[in-house]
C-alpha cells in the first residue's frame, strides 16, 4: 500500500498540502500569503465567515469562492467571491481551483455529512475545517475563530496527538535552518512549520526544481526561484553538499531527502544505498565540519528489524549518525509509521477505487500498519530537535497498529459506500505483515514528553567504516548482489522477506466479523 500524508488535521497556523501550481483563479499575493480556501455553503454563516477571513489575515485563509446547492446562487458573486458550483461538484472545483483548504460553513449540517464531505475533500490533499452545529442556534455573526478541524480518529482508531511544545520554537527562532528533500511531503510541511517560527534563514534543498517551484509558490504566493534560499542539489554529490554548507552555514538541519518507495528499492538496492546511506553520511560530515548545532534524520519504522532494502538502508543511515557520537553536533533520528492521506496516496487511491466501484486492492487481509497525521509527524521531528542531547532515535506512541482493511471499511462507511469488495494481491518482497517500532537489542526509554520514547544508540559493528566503504564501492559500480551481501553484514538484523501470498485471494465483500 502507498504511504505518506494526511490533510485531516488540526494545524495552527493552517498549512497547505502540496498542490500543482496551475489554477483557473488568480492566486492572491500578500505579504503573508494565506491558504486558498473554498467555502462550502453560501448562506449567512458562509458569507459572515468569508467577510471575517477577508478582514483578518491571521486566520491564514483567503476565500476563493463558494459551493452551494441553491440554484439561485449558482454563477453569482457574493462578498466578491463566485459561487462555483453545487456540493456534488466538490472534486471538479478542487481540480479547477487548486484550493489549499476547504471550510464547511453549514452549521446545521450533521456530523456524519460533514465527515463524508470533508473526507471527499481530504482525498484531494487539502486541509479541512468546519463550523460546529451549535452555531446554528446562536444569534450572532460567525467568526473565523469558530472553525474546527476535521478529525481522523474514526479512521486510525485513536485521536491525533499534539506533540509540539513551546520549547521547540527556541531551537529554530533566529537560526539558519536547512531542510533537505524540501519539496517532498514531510520536507515541505517542515518548511511551512519552520517558517512560522521565524528562522534567520530557511534554506530549502531539493534535487527536483519542480518541487521547489511548487513549494515556493505555496509559501510566498510566487515562485521566481531567484533567491539564495532555494538550493538545487543532490545529497549524493559530496562536493556540492560541502559547498552548500560552506555558503549557508546552517545551525539546524532536518534531513528528509531519501528514496522511500519500498518496491522500487527492492529492485534497485544500489540506488537506495547511494541516496539513503551515502547521502546521509555526506550531510552528517558536512554538518560536523561546519559546526551545525543539531541534525535530525527522518527515518521510518521499517528500520526496526528491517525486512526490506528501504528498512535496511534507513537503519544503516541511523548507524551512520551513531558512529559520530563524540562530536559537538547533536545528532538524532526520528522514526514514524505511515503518514496518511496525501494527494495520490492511500486515501486518494481508496477513494478512487470506491468511486469507480472497482475492488479495493490490499496486499493481505491481515496486514497492519502504524498510522499518523502530518501534524504528528512534523511535531515529532521538531520535538526531537528540541530534546536531543546525545545520539538517540525518537519514536512517537502511535497507539495500536491498524488493519488496512479496517481503515478502508471505516473510510467507506464515512463516505456512505456499502458492500466494499477487496482484492488481496499478496505481500511483495520486503513487506512485513506487521511493522515494528523497536529493533532487536533496543530498549525503550522515556523522555520528557509523555508520548515520545527513545532508544539509545547501539554502536556500529567493529570495522564498520571499512565495510561501509566496501558497500559504497559495490553501489557505485551497480552490483546489487554485492550490495545486498554488504547490507546483511552491516545490519545483522536485516532479514529479507519473500513475497507472501494471502491465504485466499478473494474479491468477495469483506465480512464484518473477519
Amino acid at each position: 500500500m502507498t504511504e505518506l500524508i494526511s490533510p485531516l488535521q488540526t494545524i495552527t497556523p493552517l498549512v497547505a498540502q502540496e498542490r500543482p501550481s496551475a489554477t483557473s483563479i488568480p492566486r492572491q499575493r500578500r505579504a503573508n500569503p494565506s491558504l486558498r480556501a473554498l467555502i462550502i455553503g453560501a448562506g449567512s454563516a458562509g458569507l459572515a465567515l468569508a467577510r471575517d477571513l477577508q478582514r483578518v489575515d491571521s486566520f491564514g485563509l483567503a476565500p476563493i469562492g463558494f459551493l452551494d446547492d441553491d440554484e439561485r446562487k449558482l454563477g453569482t458573486c457574493l462578498r466578491g467571491q463566485p459561487v462555483l458550483g453545487r456540493l456534488d461538484d466538490l472534486e471538479t472545483v478542487l481540480d479547477q481551483t487548486k484550493a489549499d483548504a476547504v471550510v464547511v460553513a453549514i452549521p446545521s449540517m450533521s456530523h456524519a455529512d460533514i465527515q463524508r464531505l470533508g473526507l471527499r475533500a481530504a482525498a484531494y490533499g487539502v486541509t479541512v475545517r468546519h463550523l460546529p452545529p451549535f452555531l446554528a442556534a446562536l444569534q450572532r455573526d460567525i467568526a473565523g475563530t469558530d472553525m474546527r478541524s476535521l478529525q481522523v480518529g474514526s479512521l486510525i482508531g485513536r485521536q491525533e496527538m499534539h506533540v509540539v511544545s513551546r520549547g521547540a520554537s527556541e531551537v529554530i527562532t533566529g537560526k539558519r535552518v536547512l531542510v533537505t528533500g524540501a519539496g517532498g511531503s514531510i520536507g515541505s510541511e517542515l518548511c511551512r512549520q519552520v517558517r512560522g517560527f521565524e528562522p534567520a534563514e530557511l534554506i530549502m534543498l531539493d534535487h527536483d526544481e519542480s518541487n521547489l517551484h511548487r513549494l515556493q509558490l505555496d509559501l510566498w504566493g510566487e515562485a521566481l526561484l531567484d533567491t539564495d534560499s532555494i538550493v538545487v542539489a543532490d545529497i549524493r554529490d559530496t562536493k556540492r553538499i560541502r559547498q552548500v554548507f560552506r555558503d549557508h552555514q546552517p545551525d539546524v538541519v532536518f534531513h528528509a531527502a531519501a528514496l522511500k518507495h519500498l518496491p522500487v528499492l527492492e529492485r534497485h538496492p544500489c540506488e537506495g544505498v547511494k541516496s539513503n546511506v551515502k547521502g546521509t553520511q555526506n550531510l552528517v560530515e558536512a554538518a560536523i565540519a561546519h559546526g551545525v548545532e543539531r541534525f535530525v534524520l527522518i527515518s521510518t519504522d521499517k528500520a526496526a528489524n528491517p525486512a526490506s532494502v528501504l528498512g535496511a538502508t534507513k537503519r544503516l543511515a541511523e548507524l551512520v549518525l551513531e558512529g559520530y557520537q563524540s562530536t559537538p553536533t547533536k545528532l538524532c533520528a526520528v522514526r514514524f509509521g505511515n503518514v496518511l492521506g496525501s494527494r495520490g496516496s492511500l486515501l486518494h487511491v481508496i477513494r478512487e477505487q470506491l468511486a469507480s466501484g472497482s475492488d479495493v486492492t490490499v496486499t493481505h487481509p491481515d496486514v497492519t500498519r502504524f498510522f499518523m497525521t502530518i501534524e504528528e509527524a512534523v511535531g515529532l521531528v521538531l520535538e526531537a530537535a528540541r530534546m536531543v542531547d546525545d545520539s538517540a532515535t525518537y519514536i512517537l506512541d502511535m497507539g495500536e497498529p491498524v488493519r488496512i482493511v479496517d481503515l478502508v471499511q471505516n473510510f467507506a462507511d464515512l463516505l456512505n459506500v456499502r458492500d466494499v469488495t477487496f482484492r488481496f494481491t499478496g505481500l511483495r518482497p520486503g513487506e512485513k505483515l506487521d511493522e515494528e517500532l523497536f529493533g532487536i537489542g533496543e530498549e525503550e526509554l522515556p523522555t520528557d514528553h509523555p508520548r515520545i520514547s527513545k532508544v539509545n544508540a547501539l554502536m556500529p559493528l567493529h570495522g564498520f567504516r571499512a565495510q561501509l566503504h566496501e558497500l559504497y564501492e559495490a553501489a557505485s559500480h551497480n552490483r546489487p548482489d554485492e550490495v545486498l551481501d554488504h547490507l546483511r553484514r552491516l545490519v545483522p538484523e536485516y532479514h529479507p522477506t519473500p513475497r507472501l501470498v494471502p491465504p485466499l485471494v478473494s474479491t468477495a465483500p469483506y465480512p464484518d466479523d473477519y
